[in-house]
């Protein structure tokens, strides 16, 4: 079965996109699946959340400016199955380093396609910066669907649409004329107010089939686990960010044919 290659997306921050990231990697991987969490956020918040330090040299940084490889740059994780590109502050130079590259946007796809091919991954996702700029702009170019964490709040669609323009540019274009979204997932939910639950429900109508059933709920030991290192299903096992991310993953691997 070919590698899939999905990336986790939101230009807005605060929205819980690195920790579906983490989560949803560790609770796929937990269901039998190799996955590959690759870290292009120069936060490197998903590094850190795996309990990976944040090395010089041991990001996509050179990879993605054509000076070495990124198999050489994956490392193995405390958890089974979940190995990691990690990322670091390097990264944040690269922005502007590949802006005055050519194929600026194909990078990635480039320094993915032996990953692909290696046949050591059943999923590689990959945590994106939060904004539209030329590393998310690489990791659209290189998925073939992306997964869109929408926090339980008013502005929420307002992000969504901004994306789907940038998509159909893509498309369009030629950059990557199959990309889709892949679902959205709905974080951050709190059942006892009524303002998530009236934008749980402004999010289904306008988005249809594309919205997750399972609700992400905000929680502090979702919140507690990365200062931890470990994804929510190793840190407490027992909580409802736990059960609710196990069930994400669930609906994810149907959806992705995993």
């Amino acid at each position: 079965m070919p590698t899939k290659v999905i990336a986790v997306a939101n230009q807005k921050g605060g929205v819980g996109k690195t920790t579906t990231a983490v989560n949803l990697a560790a609770c796929v991987a937990a269901m039998g699946r190799r996955v590959l969490l690759f870290d292009l956020d120069p936060q490197a918040n998903a590094t850190s959340g795996l309990g990976l330090e944040k090395t010089p040299g041991a990001s996509a940084y050179g990879a993605l400016l054509g000076d070495g490889g990124l198999l050489g740059q994956i490392q193995p994780t405390a958890f089974e199955r979940l190995e990691m590109i990690p990322s670091e502050m390097d990264l944040c130079g690269v922005e502007i380093e590949l802006a005055r590259s050519e194929n600026h946007l194909g990078r990635a796809a480039r320094a993915l396609r032996p990953v692909a091919e290696s046949g050591r991954f059943d999923l590689v996702l990959i945590d994106c910066p939060p904004s539209l700029g030329i590393l998310t702009l690489n990791a659209f170019a290189a998925a073939e669907g992306l997964l869109v964490p929408l926090q339980c709040e008013y502005y929420s669609l307002e992000g969504i649409s901004m994306m789907q323009r940038v998509l159909a540019q893509l498309r369009d274009s030629g950059v990557n004329p199959g990309l889709q979204i892949l679902g959205v997932v709905m974080t951050m939910y709190d059942g006892r107010t009524n303002l998530a639950q009236q934008v749980v429900g402004d999010v289904r109508t306008h988005l249809g089939p594309l919205v997750f059933e399972t609700l992400i709920p905000r929680s502090t030991r979702l919140a507690e686990a990365p200062s931890f290192g470990q994804p929510i299903l190793h840190y407490d096992r027992h909580s409802a960010g736990a059960a609710a991310y196990e069930v994400l993953a669930q609906e994810f691997v149907a959806r992705a044919g995993l």
